[in-house]
Formats: structure tokens, sequence, C-alpha cells
């Protein structure tokens, strides 16, 4: 069956930026977000940044409106009836994740598949709670979406070899290239960055150096193009706790504990760079 409608659940930075993708490779793309204010934050952000690619050159007037044209948006699961393929992109919240997965799965059809935009959360417990365990697969797109290349694919015990197949050609179609992983507590991608992104926190908290040098220590010293302590920003600090007490849950090695800096600054609502304030502070941006 060549997929050709794609549901996308929740509208947030992630989700528009799955769909946008989506839509950008000639997928028919329909997100679904309970909130109305979310699905116009999530549209704009889309708008915003497809102008942006066309600022660059690197899309036509007529390939922003075609793209556009494309896409819908809704406030109601039903109208993704006629979908073959939906992605998953809540909050990293397991409670909510399983409560959406688990009305979905009353939805749609038998035979469609759900795929979780997870970044840390076991893909057999959200398979369960969907229904279809056969049927469901982590699907872990790097931030920015329509910027990043990678899609870590996660599979449970229960995933069959149909719905892997049929997901990894799909995130091909979507111009990425797929990672595989086992489904462990944080996958590949997370459980080597997260705890990076939480000793950062550290040594912030302890005073070892200012959150400038900490961040440009790690760019210029290891070669990454963002630090720690600006990605983590750019993540979403409230992201970057719920994995970390994911890790440090379901490993049970202190090592992964949260630091508690970290956790004030999300008791702050200091989340990152969407709120214009983490550890730095943002202007708005104006297009």
């Amino acid at each position: 069956m060549a997929i050709q409608n794609i549901g996308v659940v929740g509208a947030g930075q992630m989700g528009a930026g799955i769909a946008q993708v989506a839509a950008m490779t000639g997928f028919l793309v329909h997100v679904v977000d309970v909130n109305a204010s979310a699905l116009e934050k999530g549209r704009a952000m889309v708008a915003s940044s497809l102008q942006r690619f066309q600022k660059k050159g690197e899309l036509s007037e007529q390939d922003v409106a075609q793209i556009l044209e494309r896409m819908s948006w809704s406030e109601s699961l039903k109208d993704l009836l006629a979908t073959q393929f939906v992605i998953e992109a809540v909050p990293e919240n397991e409670s909510l994740k399983k409560k959406i997965l688990s009305e979905l799965n009353i939805v749609l059809a038998p035979d469609v598949v759900i795929a979780s935009n997870t970044s840390s959360i076991s893909i057999a417990r959200l398979g369960k709670a969907s229904g279809r365990s056969e049927r469901f697969i982590g699907m872990h797109f790097m931030n920015p979406v329509p910027r990043m290349k990678l899609v870590e694919i996660i599979r449970s015990l229960a995933t069959s070899d149909q719905t892997y197949q049929m997901t990894a050609e799909l995130a091909q179609k979507m111009g990425k290239t797929t990672t595989l992983s086992k489904d462990y507590p944080g996958f590949v991608a997370n459980r080597i960055l997260m705890p990076m992104i939480n000793e950062a926190f550290f040594a912030l908290m302890e005073g070892v150096a200012s959150p400038t040098d900490i961040d440009m220590t790690m760019k210029l010293g290891t070669n990454q193009p963002m630090g720690p302590l600006q990605l983590a920003d750019f993540i979403g600090l409230d992201t970057c706790l719920a994995i970390m007490e994911v890790l440090h849950s379901e490993l049970g090695d202190g090592k992964y504990r949260p630091c508690p800096l970290l956790r004030q600054y999300v008791d702050a609502g200091w989340v990152g760079k969407k709120v214009l304030q983490g550890v730095y502070r943002y202007e708005a941006e104006n297009n």
C-alpha cells in the first residue's frame, strides 16, 4: 500500500515540523490538536518556516502555496479517519500519550500504523495502550525537523517487520536518514545527549563556569554546532527534564539523576526559547 495521506497528532514544534516535512515531500497531511490556539500557532510556525525557505531560494512562491494546500488542520481525531499512517507528536508525557493512543485506536482503521515521536518512553508500553502493538513503532524526529536529517526508529519486541519496513520507507520518502534502536530508555540519541546536557547544568549549578563559557568550550572544544545549554533551551528544558526522569526511573542509576538546577528552571517556567526564557533570554522573532 502506497502511503499518500498522513495524520499528525499534536501541533507543537515537533508536530508542526513533521507535518511540514511530510507536505514538502508530497504527502497529504492532516494535523490534529485539541487546542485551537496550538493549531493556530502550529499553522503560523509552518508558514514562517516555509517563508524562510523561500527567502533562501530553496522554495518558490508556487512551491509554498502547493505545500500549504496539502495541509489541513482540525481539533478532532475523527478527522483522521481517512489517513493511512499516523504520527503522534504530543508532549513527552506517558499518561497523555497513552490516552491519545487509546482514542486513536477507536478512530483509525485496524491496519493503520501508529508511530510515536517519543524521545524516551517505552515503545512496548505505548504500543500496548494503542491496542495495536504489532502496528506500533517509535519514529523519533530530530529538532528542527525541517533541517535535521535523522529519524531514529525504535522497535518493540512486538513491532512487526512489515511495520518497520513501512516506517523506514516512509521516513526515506520524507528525505530522512534512519537509524534503528532497540526499545531501551532514551534509545540512542537521548541516552547519550541528555546526560551531557544534564552535566552541563551541574557545571553551571556548581559555578564551574558561566553559561557562555560552558557552551563555548563544548562548541569549540568538541566541534559541536551548539553548546549543551543553548541546545537545551532549543529543545525545551521541560522536555530535557522529562527525558532525564525517564532515564533515572527506568535505568535506576544515580548518574541519570536530573540536576536540581534544571528542575528549578522548569519549576520557574523558564523552559527555553519557546517562552523566550531559559538559561538564556531570547527576543521574539518577527517574520
